[in-house]
């Protein structure tokens, strides 16, 4: 049994908006980026997303815990996340698989949070003001203190989050994921070749992966460090390149664009998702931008023409483009709410990429064809190696 005694807290932020509440944290004097994520369900999910690192996340959801915590839905071997707000922690959770509470799992890795204050009045002043850094602390009386190390703190945007969230050597998936989930495989009726897929990992997500092995038995993947050279990815003999999602700023990783740019030209199948396809945006010559609020839910739409897919999303990055920069870049899809680009595809090689999680986990499996669609490409090349539409 957790401890029920709790203490008082506060919200800062970096514009002297002051946020009163309580936390189970006796000690707790935690910065990062304030973000929300409008999910109504997945805050474990959410929590240990790789692309969360150095950030508090704010759930817009009333109350989050009720289904407690179990292993087998982490998405990361840790939580990366500053720290946590909502309006209410569930203390009486229940659910068949649950192994413990949420407030305990907050405990227990030392997550900062906040809870009893009104995160939708929190939503909105972040909606208008655009994403701030913001300070979770106990210390209630050295609110002056606090507002000014925020204040004097240098801009987030130019640290290098994905080398704290990477894979530090190279590995078979199987010995980075210690447990084997509990879900039926859902294998895809055509029957595939040998494949190996090569994963860099900018801070996957663990369902990217089990997404791509629920296709076929007879997938090898291997995730790859993000630091990783074209020389040493070569040598795996990949029939694809997937890579992941992560946090940051993509334009501070100028060693992985370097690369990407290479292994564009290897006429290898690759598939980017979230930070993945903005560092191929990158690679290609396209743009990014830091978004006001950023995208972070479960149900945001994007399509072409008529079509539409409901996604899941989380970025604060987006990728803009003109006219001159997109001769060899057909444009796929769109994102319905404000129609920042969603999806990429390259006219002369095996490349495209997604703005959104077609994994999911938490959200919508309205895209996880794409998978599929991305290990069918693969199988091509490995069959016919000097294909090329061009």
């Amino acid at each position: 049994m957790f401890k029920t005694h709790t203490y008082k807290t506060l919200l800062i932020l970096e514009d002297n908006t002051i946020y009163h509440g309580w936390s189970f944290n006796s000690q707790s004097n935690t910065s990062g980026e304030v973000v929300f994520n409008t999910g109504m369900t997945g805050y474990q999910e959410i929590m240990t997303d790789p692309s969360y690192a150095g950030q508090i996340i704010t759930f817009t959801y009333p109350e989050i815990g009720n289904t407690g915590i179990n292993h087998n839905d982490n998405e990361s071997r840790q939580p990366f996340i500053k720290g946590i707000i909502a309006k209410n922690l569930c203390s009486n959770s229940s659910n068949w698989r649950e192994e413990e509470s949420l407030i305990k799992y907050l405990i227990r890795n030392k997550i900062a949070h906040i809870y009893g204050i009104d995160t939708r009045a929190l939503t909105r002043h972040l909606r208008s003001k655009g994403t701030l850094n913001g300070c979770i602390s106990t210390q209630i009386d050295d609110a002056d203190n606090i507002l000014k190390n925020l204040q004097d703190k240098s801009d987030s945007n130019n640290v290098n989050l994905i080398q704290q969230v990477s894979s530090s050597s190279p590995k078979p998936f199987q010995d980075i994921q210690s447990y084997q989930p509990k879900y039926e495989q859902n294998l895809s009726a055509y029957k595939y070749p040998s494949l190996r897929i090569v994963v860099v990992d900018f801070g996957v997500k663990y369902n990217i992966i089990r997404s791509i092995q629920d296709i076929s038995d007879d997938i090898d993947v291997q995730v790859i460090p993000a630091h990783t050279d074209v020389k040493s990815i070569l040598s795996l003999k990949p029939d694809g390149i997937l890579l992941s999602n992560g946090p940051g700023d993509p334009s501070v990783v100028d060693y992985a664009i370097d690369t990407v740019k290479e292994l564009i030209e290897c006429n290898i199948p690759i598939f980017g998702i979230c930070m993945g396809y903005q560092i191929i945006s990158l690679a290609l010559g396209l743009q990014t931008f830091k978004l006001k609020f950023g995208h972070r839910g479960l149900n945001h739409p994007v399509g072409l023409n008529q079509s539409i897919n409901i996604s899941s999303q989380n970025h604060g990055f987006a990728v803009t483009s003109r006219k001159q920069d997109i001769k060899d870049i057909f444009i796929f899809e769109h994102n319905y709410n404000d129609s920042t680009l969603a999806s990429i595809v390259h006219r002369k090689y095996p490349c495209f990429a997604v703005q959104y999680h077609p994994e999911a986990s938490p959200g919508p499996h309205d895209t996880i064809n794409l998978f599929e669609h991305f290990i069918k490409i693969a199988t091509l090349f490995q069959k016919y190696p000097k294909f090329t539409h061009r």
